[in-house]
């Protein structure tokens, strides 16, 4: 049975619990997503609330209001925001699906097949700009300015991923700097936002800033290897459309960096033709030298280095639950 528009996003069995400790307030960031994105025309109204649908897992509010809780004060201030971060999330995926040309996102149509590229852009630009509404309403600059100057990296880390398409000598670092921009910046802001209106001192803050960078950073290496060798029916998206769109992710980085120059060239050839590999004549490039496995090993190095800017807090079920979010980003298979 298919969810109604208005129906928040549910557990998984591989997924834990990572929405216990914030499970009130995260039912009132839902209250405001569906309280904010109505419209009096049924055309619009019927595409933001399918707008609200597509976001997910809720990560990026779960994380704000977990950093909150972890430093002990909840304020109104964090569930606006909460949704805005939500907001802007999910313009950015519908955005990306009209870039990548996908037609499933949470086992649901996109909103460019369901719809069209032209909605979806529009779609995008109105969670956009709704998004900065709602987070002036809380009466501080400073949010605005922390939210604006996050989504502007993002913005900028999708650019630089479009212009760096077919570039298969994409170096590691240059591959870590986008998606620290495209992914964990935003990670890594509602983390912020989370800290500083709990009242945590600027050390803190800055401290978890680089929880959430690092934690954005080891989700975007496993969503890129999902894309190479996960399942449709458990993720729930279009996979492989990263290479439709020549995308260099670290697993076809590290291959080409290991194979001779004579397979590495075969290798290009592939990659670089006009139809793109199927994933299934990949793998085997991948697998020679482990290249799926380094992903995965980066991926909880990042993760690791995330978990040791969590010292900073006290023991509590808000911060047991950011340790076990490092461990579930690493071990999802959606």
């Amino acid at each position: 049975m298919s969810r109604s528009v208005s129906e928040p996003a549910t557990h998984t069995s591989d997924q834990p619990d990572v929405y216990g400790p914030v499970e009130s307030e995260l039912a009132e960031v839902e209250r405001i997503l569906k309280s904010e994105l109505r419209s009096d025309h049924p055309y619009v109204d019927e595409l933001v609330r399918y707008g609200c649908l597509i976001g997910g897992k809720r990560l990026r509010p779960t994380l704000l209001l977990l950093t909150a809780k972890a430093i002990g004060e909840m304020k109104q201030a964090h569930l606006v925001l909460g949704a805005v971060v939500e907001m802007i999330h999910t313009a950015t995926l519908v955005h990306d699906d009209v870039l990548d040309e996908a037609d499933t996102r949470r086992h649901l149509a996109t909103v460019n097949s369901r719809w069209d590229n032209k909605a979806s852009v529009l779609l995008g630009d109105y969670l956009f700009t709704h998004s900065f509404y709602l987070a002036s309403t809380i009466g501080s600059a400073w949010a605005c300015q922390e939210i604006g100057r996050a989504t502007n990296i993002v913005c900028e880390g999708e650019l630089r991923q479009k212009g760096c398409r077919g570039d298969f000598a994409l170096s590691e670092s240059e591959y870590f700097e986008i998606i620290a921009a495209k992914t964990a910046e935003l990670t890594a802001c509602s983390c912020r936002l989370g800290a500083h209106y709990a009242g945590a001192s600027e050390e803190v803050v800055e401290q978890l800033t680089k929880f959430g960078r690092d934690l954005g950073i080891a989700f975007q290496i496993v969503d890129d290897v999902l894309d190479l060798q996960g399942e449709e029916v458990t993720t729930g998206k279009s996979l492989g459309t990263d290479l439709e769109q020549q995308k260099p992710t670290l697993p076809i980085i590290h291959a080409l960096a290991n194979h001779s120059p004579e397979k590495r060239e075969e290798l290009l050839l592939l990659l670089s033709s006009d139809t793109a590999p199927s994933r299934e004549a990949l793998l085997p490039w991948l697998s020679e030298y482990d290249s799926i496995e380094y992903a995965y090993q980066t991926a909880k190095q990042f993760a690791a280095s995330a978990l040791k800017n969590l010292d900073c807090l006290e023991e509590s079920d808000a911060t047991n639950t950011l340790r076990l979010i490092a461990s579930f980003v690493v071990e999802r298979t959606r």
